[in-house]
């Protein structure tokens, strides 16, 4: 993997609150074109993880490099104008504005340039997260799945060149999960680098190249991710036992 490829990387993050140690030392790596899936049982440190790579929290130890350029320092909305975007676990929708609302927002205020024709980008985004059918209904209207797709909306308004997706699939039925699958593989499909935090074991299994495993702060594993389901400690740290 060479240094020019490396579109994101963690050297030695470390975050303590007080004297809880959340994260020990983890230092990763993400390709351009990667998706990658980020597994681990409660409490492993994964959401702190994304945090800190995208800036909502700043490490106790060591360093965040976005684009080859330390952003350790920077806050979330620079990160995001340097081409990171991220979803929330739980989805946040401004939920009296409408669905297009929302998009239009992150169109004019994710982005590090303004664009020609943001009603027009909107659009186009809504379009391909399959809700322009519901573009004029407000935010604290649409079911769960949609409003799934209305963060993931937000996040692609800003044109981000990494994605980080924490826990969307939560709360899905199996047939939803494998729509928001599709919906994934398509964004993928358009070169964006994905990061997927997420619990559900199938839906990593049926979109990523790669997962990494984290338990108690630390990397277990990081690999294919046949072989990283495989290994014993990702087992026992997993599922509770060995296979």
């Amino acid at each position: 993997m060479t240094s020019s490829s490396i579109v994101l990387r963690s050297d030695g993050i470390s975050m303590a609150f007080g004297e809880y140690k959340v994260l020990n030392d983890i230092s990763l790596s993400f390709k351009s074109g990667e998706i990658v899936g980020i597994l681990g049982p409660n409490g492993a440190g994964k959401t702190t993880y994304m945090n800190l790579l995208t800036g909502a929290l700043r490490p106790t130890g060591g360093n965040v490099h976005l684009m080859e350029e330390d952003v350790t320092m920077q806050d979330t909305a620079e990160r995001c104008h340097r081409g990171l975007g991220r979803t929330h676990q739980v989805p946040r929708p401004f939920l009296g504005m409408t669905v297009f609302e929302n998009v239009l927002v992150a169109v004019n205020h994710g982005r590090s340039t303004p664009v020609d024709d943001p009603i027009g980008t909107a659009w186009q985004v809504l379009e391909e997260t399959g809700l322009a059918g519901v573009a004029n209904r407000r935010g604290e209207t649409l079911g769960l799945l949609d409003r799934k797709r209305l963060e993931l909306s937000r996040a692609l308004a800003t044109d981000p060149q990494v994605l980080l997706l924490d826990e969307i699939g939560g709360g899905l039925t199996d047939t939803e999960g494998d729509a928001l699958v599709s919906l994934v593989l398509k964004i993928h499909a358009r070169g964006v680098t994905i990061i997927w935090i997420e619990h559900i074991m199938r839906l990593l299994l049926k979109t990523c190249n790669r997962l990494v495993c984290m338990a108690g702060g630390e990397v277990l594993a990081d690999g294919e991710p046949q072989a990283v389901i495989s290994a014993p400690e990702v087992q026992i740290a997993y599922f509770g036992a060995a296979a």
